[in-house]
């Protein structure tokens, strides 16, 4: 393995046509260039954020190859090749690679509740398919999945290749365990609570947050990791605030459905989310006015990044 994954990289949406029936390649390509422009170490399609659930295997190729030529090295990709069905995962994960993607990150198998032997058999498998890096992604909310820091350090020992992981089960604590119990070994990437992650030995942050404000969200890792902590504070005290107004709202109008509608009011539209999530237009006149108090928010970051970055000058 010779990639190495640091700072805050953007967890993307998925662009799609406005019909919903493709995958929009031009909205990408914009998309993609606004992140390198922005500083964006790297972005992670296919997560959660990404809606992997609702591509067929042949979006999903067309996808990831557009992304990487794209990209042409000019930032680092990761893509999302889980799934509930171990041959299926190992498929999608040499494809990524077979592809040129950079590293992958992958849940433990859902649905299921699985024991922790077969989730080492999982990632067994999908480790011996592959030599690029593999970063564990620990979702106990959507997964139903919660893999402890001592399964963790058992994968770490195991797998050459499992050197990085995202936590992201609410326990802002694990970040500490999983450090200690792998001795080091294990690159722990922020979940959520982005400056406390940090201070426990967290060396990166994965975030959905980059879909719309990808300035701020690369920045406040850049902060955090030059001694700016008060800077770093600042952001993610509006960060936190945005996610509050995404929060209250039924679960499914989440960061998908936010997301791609605040990239779309930052200039980069990307299309609407599938079925069976809400589309945007059908929140109606609720929809319109979290938009409206986010978009506010959007342009307090703008100020607040403007203030900073002549502040470091």
């Amino acid at each position: 393995m010779t990639k190495q994954f640091r700072g805050s990289h953007s967890v993307t949406v998925t662009p799609f046509t406005s019909d919903g029936k493709s995958i929009d390649e031009a909205a990408l390509k914009r998309f993609l260039d606004w992140q390198i422009a922005c500083g964006v170490p790297g972005v992670i399609i296919l997560g959660t954020t990404g809606e992997f659930l609702t591509i067929t295997d042949e979006e999903r190729r067309q996808y990831v190859e557009a992304t990487v030529k794209h990209v042409a090295g000019r930032m680092l990709v990761m893509v999302g090749t889980m799934n509930a069905y171990t041959p299926n995962a190992v498929r999608y994960s040499r494809e990524a690679e077979e592809l040129g993607a950079d590293g992958l990150m992958i849940v433990p198998p859902y649905y299921y509740t699985p024991t922790h032997d077969e989730i080492f058999n999982y990632y067994k498998a999908i480790s011996e398919a592959v030599t690029i890096p593999i970063m564990l992604y620990n979702n106990p909310v959507t997964t139903n999945v919660d893999m402890p820091a001592k399964l963790v350090a058992r994968m770490t020992k195991a797998f050459e290749n499992v050197r990085y992981i995202k936590e992201a089960s609410m326990d802002v604590g694990r970040v500490y365990d999983i450090v200690e119990q792998t001795q080091g070994v294990m690159n722990v990437f922020a979940g959520e609570r982005v400056v406390e992650s940090y201070r426990l030995g967290a060396v990166g942050y994965v975030n959905p947050y980059g879909n719309y404000i990808p300035r701020a969200s690369a920045r406040i890792w850049d902060y955090l990791v030059s001694g700016r902590l008060d800077d770093a504070k600042a952001i993610q005290v509006l960060i936190n605030r945005m996610d509050h107004i995404i929060a209250e709202g039924h679960p499914t109008y989440g960061h998908q459905c936010y997301s791609k509608a605040l990239a779309a009011a930052a200039g980069y539209p990307m299309g609407d989310v599938r079925e069976p999530l809400t589309k945007f237009a059908d929140l109606g006149a609720e929809g319109i006015a979290r938009r409206e108090k986010l978009v506010a928010i959007m342009g307090e970051l703008d100020a607040l990044m403007d203030r900073l970055e002549v502040k470091a000058a």
